[in-house]
């Protein structure tokens, strides 16, 4: 069962490139809109791309909500969010309005600071420093590329969470890990083999 990860359907994701890179590192993906899905696997995966209002909809109004405080915050189940659905993780988003989020890390999802040396979105491949403790990405070599694209990023409260940072302009937020949760800014499945690495990392760390 801990080969087996599921992957959220909730209608804002690169689902089959998020389950190819999965199976290129050994994985079992398994996608699925049905929150009982979680019964079936031991690792979940949010991916994302869109609104953070949005994504708290769909995950709220299909039940996934629910299901995965279940699973994730009380049952432990390892839990990595991409892009969106690492910033979903927060108290609140600032995205078109005022929005709820999951909760599971205190602090709020804000627009990227914006000039003429560097625009919104943040589209490209930039380094990321990783925490040298980091449970995930300590295995990355010094300062790995990443693919982003996004105008959002997550502001924790607890600098502790913070795993890795990207500067564009300002250095922003990358990647987050607490417990169970694991969280990229970056997308792994467009990554190549860096990103690959991500996700083999995901796959075989311990529960």
């Amino acid at each position: 069962m801990t080969n087996k990860v599921l992957v959220i359907d909730y209608g804002m994701g690169n689902l089959r490139s998020v389950a190819n890179a999965l199976r290129a590192v050994g994985a079992e993906p398994l996608i699925s809109d049905h929150p009982a899905s979680l019964k079936e696997v031991g690792r979940v995966i949010l991916p994302g791309v869109g609104a953070f209002g949005d994504g708290m909809r769909n995950l709220t109004d299909r039940g996934w909500r629910e299901a995965l405080e279940a699973s994730v915050r009380r049952g432990g189940m390892p839990y990595l969010g991409l892009c969106l659905g690492m910033q979903l993780v927060a108290a609140r988003g600032t995205e078109h309005g005022d929005h709820e989020g999951l909760g599971w890390i205190p602090g709020t999802v804000e627009r990227l600071p914006e000039d003429n040396a560097f625009r919104v979105p943040h589209i490209g491949w930039n380094a990321v420093q990783f925490r040298a403790d980091s449970r995930l990405f300590r295995e990355l070599g010094e300062s790995p590329t990443f693919y982003f694209v996004h105008s959002y990023a997550l502001v924790p409260q607890d600098p502790n969470v913070v795993a890795g940072r990207c500067e564009h302009g300002p250095p922003f937020v990358a990647a987050i890990e607490h417990e169970n949760i694991f969280g990229t800014q970056f997308h792994p499945e467009k990554s190549q083999k860096t990103g690959l690495a991500v996700l083999k990392s995901f796959v075989t760390l311990a529960s």
